[in-house]
């Protein structure tokens, strides 16, 4: 009768699962470090926007209203990206 190695503990097995723990621990790292990034960035937009995007009332023009037109188009498709919609005029 022949023994046979159960597969789990085995030392293949050990250093697999070893190198597949490192790696997700490197990948919540590094989606830790996304998500900090993406938090300042939504800051910082924050700031600019209560700051009526450094723009006074009397000095707003169509160039001011197209550069919101372009971030809005921009925020839009990211929005639909991360909520798995269909992006905006498609």
């Amino acid at each position: 009768m022949t023994t046979r190695l159960n597969p789990i503990t085995t030392p293949r097995f050990e250093a697999r699962a070893e190198k597949a723990r490192k790696n997700q621990e490197a990948a919540l790292t590094a989606f830790v470090a996304r998500k900090a990034e993406i938090d300042e960035i939504l800051a910082r937009l924050q700031a600019l926007s209560d700051d009526h995007f450094n723009v006074g009332p009397d000095e707003v023009n169509w160039s001011h209203v197209g550069s919101l037109g372009h971030i809005t188009e921009r925020l839009a498709e990211i929005t639909a990206f991360a909520f798995g919609e269909d992006a905006p005029n498609e």
